[in-house]
């Protein structure tokens, strides 16, 4: 699945970096947060920084500048909010705590949310999505911190242990109570929570009022189109070559998400990268990239870290059910796909 957000540096020296290869096009400055349901202003309000593990950055364009700015700090104030919640980054969230104990008595409604639409999708992927495959990120980071690795990965033994703590069906979440059932289990929500955090700070924005706006908060929603009326305009990066992208898709009143193992890899062969098959505790080399556009963030990102690991024919199972996905993925021989409407 992918990788924690807790800071790690690969062999070769390479400091970590999301998942995530999306890059915007064909917009004016590289906004990443516009809105305008009138003429834009011609100075934007503008805030970078990270969160939930990622570079992150709002940009509004509007009439009137306090507004903006007040939108702007409605954004960051939301996003803290939920890294409070999901970050593995501080060691005082809620997730944090719970892979402490085992246990997270009375837990935000956000952690509730986030934690059902998580099992939820488990099921739907036959549990490709898992979000209790952090001992095997740990497993992996600890192995190749060493001096010297053992190039083929972790022993057999050691990897038994850790697939034996990993199992979504053993975390039980109820509105009064969470809780890791196995010994040792630890969660992980990188694979699905920027994009619930997108679709959040959606929400707030369309409370305000907004009704033309793109948001990027690690994975890309658009809430209607842009001032003109056309789609907003996204470029889904090259996993192979940087800065490169490959297609160019718009959006509309939905949100895009794309995984790649070349995100992050553990060794400089890069055999093993984030994306961990739950039932193996290997990483599957299937695709250089698979993108997932859905009407929210939230299942894009889940789905773009699932589908990584499932055959095309799983792939089309799911595609068929979901009203509203299409999925655009390069296979390993560099083949391009497109599933869905």
């Amino acid at each position: 699945m992918t990788h924690s957000a807790l800071p790690h540096s690969s062999t070769s020296g390479s400091p970590l970096t999301r998942r995530r290869l999306i890059a915007i096009a064909a917009m004016a400055g590289g906004a990443v947060l516009a809105s305008g349901r009138r003429a834009l202003a011609d100075t934007p309000v503008r805030w970078q920084g990270s969160a939930l593990g990622a570079q992150v950055s709002v940009e509004i364009h509007h009439p009137d500048r306090a507004q903006a700015e007040r939108l702007v700090q409605v954004c960051v104030q939301e996003v803290r909010r939920l890294e409070q919640q999901f970050s593995l980054y501080r060691p005082d969230s809620a997730i944090c705590a719970l892979n402490r104990i085992g246990v997270l008595a009375a837990p935000d409604a956000d952690m509730v949310a986030l934690l059902k639409a998580a099992r939820g999708f488990a099921e739907l992927t036959d549990g490709a999505f898992d979000p209790t495959v952090q001992p095997l990120w740990t497993l992996y980071a600890s192995h190749f911190a060493q001096e010297r690795p053992a190039p083929e990965g972790p022993s057999a033994e050691r990897l038994a242990e850790a697939l034996a703590k990993v199992g979504y069906r053993d975390l039980k979440v109820s509105a009064d109570r969470i809780a890791l059932l196995r010994p040792g289990a630890a969660i992980t929500l990188n694979g699905i929570a920027q994009g619930y955090a997108t679709d959040r700070v959606v929400d707030r924005l369309r409370a305000a009022g907004l009704t033309t706006t793109l948001v990027d908060m690690g994975e890309i929603r658009a809430l209607g189109a842009r001032p003109d009326g056309t789609p907003w305009q996204v470029g889904l990066a090259d996993p192979d070559q940087p800065g490169v992208v490959s297609e160019t898709i718009g959006l509309a009143d939905r949100a895009v998400a794309t995984t790649a193992g070349a995100g992050f890899r553990f060794d400089p062969a890069g055999r093993f990268t984030h994306l961990f098959d739950p039932g193996t505790g290997h990483s599957p080399q299937r695709y250089r990239s698979v993108s997932v556009i859905a009407p929210t963030a939230t299942e894009a990102d889940a789905l773009s870290t699932a589908f990584s690991l499932l055959p095309t024919s799983r792939i089309r199972d799911i595609v068929a059910m979901r009203p509203g996905i299409q999925v655009h993925l390069t296979d390993s021989h560099g083949a391009a796909m497109v599933y869905g409407a």
